[in-house]
């Protein structure tokens, strides 16, 4: 089963908002309760639209199928990242992740981070060996990407920030 990755299209709205629900309803319920998993599934159709258009989005693709979706934000904040409940642990996540972390140094980011209410992200990070923050995020460097570019002095400047 070969995973292929391409951006996202506005075709593609249904189908992202599709594994959304799902993944929150059938997977992040391992680590929610109900009232949680009712409070987040939400979706907008007006507003995901926007969204998915105002930030890059990848989807990941299983025999033509949307199998997840991920995004990174300009600021390196990875918002979304989503693997449809019967794409679970076969490779998506990690195939959006190397797209997501291609994209952070085409566009010289010094850290990319999501929230630690992400289980997909931080799964994935684990597995792969990136470290995850105890706190506040899941943060990246350049050193730990591989052929990152970014100068010292940007990761300095950035980490004075967080």
């Amino acid at each position: 089963m070969a995973i292929v990755i391409r951006r996202y299209e506005p075709s593609d709205l249904d189908a992202v908002i599709n594994v959304f629900l799902r993944a929150i309803r059938e997977v992040a319920s391992r680590d929610y309760d109900a009232a949680q998993i009712d409070a987040w599934a939400q979706a907008d159709r007006d507003v995901w639209a926007r969204r998915r258009l105002d930030r890059p989005t990848w989807l990941a693709l299983v025999d033509g199928a949307v199998a997840g979706f991920g995004d990174l934000q300009s600021d390196g904040h990875i918002d979304m990242l989503f693997v449809h409940p019967e794409h679970q642990r076969a490779g998506a996540a990690n195939a959006l992740l190397d797209q997501i972390e291609s994209e952070a140094r085409n566009q010289h980011l010094a850290i990319i981070d999501t929230e630690p209410n992400r289980p997909a992200v931080l799964r994935s990070a684990r597995v792969r060996g990136r470290p995850v923050a105890s706190r506040g995020s899941a943060r990246r460097t350049p050193d730990q990407l591989p052929h990152a570019e970014t100068p010292r002095s940007g990761i300095d400047n950035l980490s004075k920030r967080v």
